[in-house]
């Protein structure tokens, strides 16, 4: 599947997070935005953002990552805030097909790394920086890694032990990553962990990737062994690795069964949306701007064509400072698309209120697709915004 790309509809960089690239190709899935990207196409965009030095937060979800993310909103705006989203698992690219919704295929974090190992044709390799893991395991990971050669080069690592987010964010240890010259700081605390470490340092890190990709340091020092290619194209990489680390079986079953839950919300509506086939009502945008409040009207069917549309709207709206809201109270459907689409929109504006408005008055189809993504928590009140230090100081 091509890649489709609209470069113009970018939202620079704020004070709290990465650019907002709301031309990407997306679908919802579980909850979480995913790039419908094949591997090849991941890579090169990778390759792209190294070259260029464009920040690029890479996240792999996999389904441990949208159980967590249901419940943790700080989790699921790490997923919303990134770059790439890749889809790192097979039981996502089912559920997507079960569900309707559009994956081409997986990419692992274990195969974007190990692809990018491979040299490529007059460019340099990529400096890598690996942060994490059990003591000596990255170390051993950067001694395998420089001794095959290829189209990656170790250039640091650090094993901050078990620490803090805020320990292990000083200043001297982001001064060390970056004295490194790395283009690539591979990161590897646990998920909630390394995605959290991320958030908090991005804006200062130098290089210009950035992902955690835990189990990865131990493939390459090789301490843990993949599981072989055959079990991987069949879907059971995950049975590999409980026979591998046996106390995995417990969080692999409790996600699994989490998984069947929110399968089991998702189909319905699935179902139904295949039964009743696509309303054939054009999109239609209204757009509204006052009082630094742009309203984006949806009428009619809003699919992946349509998507780019809203999309640009979005974009000048937000790169005018205003806060958007879409009512979708007229629209006939809205597909996984322009769910992801709206689910970065509301990343974006995380204190601010939620991106749908009036949500009691969606009809049934766009709650239906709503609840087949997992996107509900769109029409769930905003969270309170974190009062500052000041603040803080001045409500004692």
């Amino acid at each position: 599947m091509a890649s489709e790309r609209h470069d113009d509809l970018v939202v620079p960089a704020d004070a709290r997070g990465g650019r907002l690239d709301l031309g990407r190709r997306l679908e919802a899935v579980l909850g979480l935005p995913f790039d419908a990207l094949t591997l090849d196409e991941a890579v090169a965009e990778v390759r792209r953002c190294a070259r260029d030095r464009r920040p690029c937060f890479v996240s792999t979800p996999n389904v441990n990552f949208a159980v967590a993310a249901q419940g943790d909103r700080a989790f699921r705006d790490s997923v919303l805030h990134s770059e790439l989203s890749l889809a790192d698992g097979m039981p996502i690219v089912w559920a997507a097909r079960l569900l309707g919704l559009e994956l081409p295929e997986r990419v692992s974090g274990a195969d974007l790394f190990a692809r990018l190992q491979q040299p490529a044709a007059g460019e340099a390799p990529l400096k890598v920086f690996f942060f994490g893991g059990p003591d000596g395991v990255a170390e051993r990971a950067a001694q395998a890694l420089n001794a095959r050669g290829g189209g990656l080069r170790c250039v640091g690592h650090d094993a901050p032990g078990f620490v803090s987010v805020e320990d292990m964010s000083g200043e001297e240890r982001i001064a060390r990553i970056n004295a490194s010259g790395a283009d690539f700081v591979v990161v590897a605390l646990g998920a909630r962990k390394g995605q959290a470490w991320i958030q908090r340092n991005r804006a200062r890190l130098a290089a210009p990737i950035v992902s955690h990709l835990g189990a990865v340091v131990n493939f390459v020092a090789g301490d843990v062994k993949r599981a072989p290619r055959g079990w991987q194209r069949v879907g059971l990489e995950w049975l590999w690795r409980i026979k591998e680390e046996p106390a995995l079986w417990r969080r692999y079953g409790g996600d699994g069964l989490a998984l069947l839950r929110m399968l089991g919300r998702a189909l319905g509506p699935a179902l139904r949306r295949r039964r009743d086939g696509a309303p054939g009502v054009p999109a239609e945008l209204q757009v509204e701007a006052r009082g630094g409040v742009t309203v984006l009207r949806l009428r009619g069917a809003w699919t992946r064509e349509a998507a780019p549309r809203l999309a640009t709207a979005a974009v000048q709206a937000l790169c005018e400072g205003a806060t958007v809201q879409v009512d979708a109270s007229e629209a006939t459907r809205v597909d996984g698309a322009v769910v992801a689409l709206l689910m970065l929109i509301d990343g974006r504006q995380r204190h601010g209120p939620r991106v749908l408005l009036r949500p009691e008055a969606l009809p049934a189809a766009v709650r239906g697709a709503l609840r087949r993504c997992g996107a509900e928590f769109l029409c769930e009140p905003p969270a309170p915004r974190a009062r500052t230090g000041e603040e803080q100081r001045a409500a004692h």
